[in-house]
């Protein structure tokens, strides 16, 4: 047999069939629904009476369209409600799994499923979200799908789909004091392009990879749709297999030996060929912070704010002059500096304990600058109460921070939670496209010890002052 990279290993364990025009009818272990693309699937099939094919296969949460203050219902959001109970109501009467608000299980579906166990190595999971990417840190072959599929998934377990080209982005050598998963992938983004994964699937690797614990590992792969890749996934190792060992989804006794014996056999083969294959010195790697309006419009925090005629593309050029229009910046002035009103921390991308821990070694030295506003929204309820058995909520909020219940929130400002136009924000989500985080909402992307950092100093700041 030819080599193979890890990812044609576990893509070829799922074939049905092999069709005609190159396309593979594949089967799908997991599928995780949220109240938006999943309350619309199970009304699909509900509306063809149809019922889900193998509901013991499929998890659902609320969280994209659920409020976040404290003391949050299901109705807190008027507009939200009919997506929060028909996900519950169809989950109920189909025999899925549903993780209520309140509820150990409940969060951000990226966030609940890998500390569940729902998330394991060598499967294919699904979710009408495009942030599907972030399992691949646990050696999942995880994409997001459209609605559509959603409720084919729901119906049949299965997906007709065309096989990615592989690609393979390392990053070796140590990483400097202060550097995160997020700005190895911000400085990724930044370096190769918005496009340069297009029709790809990503296979992260290198000592600095391996070197990132599980949660660094799922921001790294949560931003790989912002790419442009499909999947992102890091090969399964030690790492992985101390993470999963005792989650209440995953595996148990003799068919937990079993279970790893399978996955230390996926790793790419040594010789396997990549589409693309891409090198990156972690040493090189500032804390990074975006200026625009695209996740590759982003600098080091201590660089300045680019001139369009630094770039040579036309289309990049009128790109540049229109993303600093609606940011509102100076080119060529320094980015550290510029006054914020408003930070978020949470997101699919850095809301798990790790992220919260690292933001309150920040909030720890100071107070909120007046005039800013700021949130910490924990990931998952399970990332809540871990979060406040270590009592990091009660430094946050004797910092000044907002301490909230757990959801999508501002990442995604479908929940009625908004940046105000034309304010400015450092956040820990994954997109700064316009109005992102409400109309006129002006974002700035880093890391959550940056984010906590610009919080205290009202301004985005380098946060190796803080830490140094």
């Amino acid at each position: 047999m030819r080599p193979r990279t890890f990812f044609e290993k576990v893509w070829e364990d799922h074939v049905i069939e092999r069709l005609a025009g190159g396309w593979d009818l594949l089967h799908i272990d997991r599928h995780l629904l949220h109240d938006m693309s999943g309350a619309e699937g199970l009304s699909a099939i509900e509306a063809r009476r149809l019922q889900p094919a193998t509901p013991e296969l499929a998890f659902a949460t609320p969280d994209h369209v659920v409020s976040t203050r404290t003391g949050r219902t299901g109705a807190s959001f008027p507009a939200g409600e009919p997506g929060w109970r028909t996900l519950q109501r169809r989950s109920r009467e189909s025999g899925i799994r549903f993780f209520d608000l309140g509820e150990d299980g409940q969060g951000i579906v990226h966030v609940m499923g890998p500390e569940l166990g729902i998330t394991l190595p060598g499967t294919t999971l699904v979710c009408g979200d495009s942030h599907t990417c972030t399992h691949g840190a646990l050696g999942a072959l995880a994409f997001g799908v459209g609605a559509s599929e959603v409720a084919h998934v729901l119906a049949t377990q299965v997906l007709l789909l065309r096989r990615p080209e592989p690609m393979r982005v390392r990053f070796d050598g140590d990483l400097g004091f202060g550097i995160t998963a997020k700005d190895m992938a911000l400085h990724m983004i930044g370096r190769l392009g918005a496009g340069a994964g297009n029709g790809r699937a990503v296979e992260y690797a290198g000592t600095a990879v391996q070197a990132l614990s599980i949660e660094e590992r799922l921001t790294l792969c949560n931003l790989s749709i912002e790419m442009g890749a499909k999947i992102g996934m890091v090969a399964p190792d030690d790492r992985t297999f101390d993470y999963v060992r005792g989650r209440p989804f995953a595996p148990r006794d003799q068919y937990w030996d079993q279970a790893v014996a399978v996955w230390r056999a996926l790793a790419t083969d040594e010789s396997a060929h990549f589409d693309l294959d891409e090198s990156i010195d972690a040493a090189s790697i500032a804390p990074m912070v975006t200026w625009g309006t695209s996740p590759e419009q982003v600098v080091a925090v201590d660089g300045p704010v680019p001139l369009p005629q630094s770039f040579e593309d036309a289309v990049k050029r009128r790109a540049c002059e229109a993303a600093l229009t609606y940011m509102g910046l100076t080119p060529g002035r320094p980015i550290a500096g510029t006054p914020i009103d408003w930070v978020f921390i949470g997101s699919c991308t850095n809301s798990r304990l790790s992220d919260l821990r690292a933001a309150a070694v920040i909030a720890r030295k100071g107070k909120v600058a007046p005039g800013v506003t700021a949130w910490v929204v924990p990931g998952s309820e399970r990332v809540k109460r871990q979060a406040e058995a270590e009592g990091l909520h009660e430094i946050f909020l004797e910092a000044g921070f907002q301490w909230r219940e757990p959801g999508c929130s501002l990442c995604v400002a479908a929940n009625g939670e908004r940046v105000p136009p034309g304010a400015r924000a450092v956040s820990t989500s994954n997109r700064n496209f316009v109005g992102r985080q409400g109309p006129g909402a002006r974002t700035h992307l880093a890391s959550p010890a940056m984010a906590a950092a610009a919080a205290l100093a009202g301004a985005i700041v380098d946060v190796r002052r803080f830490v140094a």
